[in-house]
């Protein structure tokens, strides 16, 4: 009887100990640090002149949904020269401020997009993109478009090249965009101005929010780290 009953211990005991190694196992397993994989991004080609300069790659990717939003000015004016002026109406559809949300391939936000004053430049507006997760903020220079056909399609907004005009760290030291040396603005649709309703003094002050969708690509230099 004792004989049996140290056998049935033993086994007891062994099952327990499996039991145990088997739980540790998995719990380390769960537990354990995913090895971290750097996402490629690959910008698509562009047309000539809005290619960013070489010793730049691009970091990250937003994929932006919002609206174009016009205002109907008399065209020259005081910010529109002449030479900008769509026709010789007197007045056109002046566009005052992007108003989009960016966001990542699986539907996460990544930035909010608008215009606002640059503290670089002495408050000169510029377009501006804040990263929803740490505040931080990159506003773009002066930008160079592209139209060219090959690549725009009909209807939407031009493509654009933006040097990096100022930089912001968020309220707790974020610096997610901070890095940022280039933007470009790639594969639009829709944004243009509307094609009538501002072409006499009674259209002036009147508004228009045209929606548009676009792929933004912000570079940092090759030797820094986001």
């Amino acid at each position: 009887m004792k004989s049996r009953n140290t056998s049935k211990n033993r086994t007891t005991r062994r099952i327990l100990l499996v039991a145990c190694s088997t739980a540790l196992a998995a719990a380390f397993t769960v537990s354990r640090p995913q090895v971290a994989h750097a996402v490629r991004i690959t910008p698509p080609p562009v047309p000539d002149g809005i290619e960013v300069d070489e010793g730049n790659t691009p970091f990250l990717e937003g994929h932006g949904v919002g609206t174009q939003n016009y205002i109907c000015l008399p065209c020259p004016n005081a910010t529109t020269p002449a030479r900008l002026c769509p026709d010789n109406s007197g007045f056109a559809w002046i566009l005052f401020t992007p108003e989009a949300t960016l966001f990542t391939d699986n539907g996460k936000q990544l930035t909010s997009h608008f215009f606002s004053p640059n503290p670089s430049e002495d408050g000169t507006i510029r377009a501006t993109w804040v990263n929803s997760r740490d505040s931080s903020i990159v506003w773009g220079g002066q930008a160079i478009a592209s139209t060219d056909s090959h690549f725009v399609a009909t209807g939407a907004v031009a493509w654009l090249k933006l040097p990096m005009g100022g930089v912001q760290a968020g309220p707790n030291g974020g610096d997610t965009m901070t890095v940022t040396t280039f933007i470009q603005r790639l594969n639009t649709a829709g944004g243009v101005a509307p094609l009538d309703g501002c072409a006499e003094p009674a259209n002036v002050g009147a508004k228009a929010f045209v929606p548009y969708t676009a792929d933004y690509f912000f570079y940092k230099a090759d030797h820094t780290h986001p």
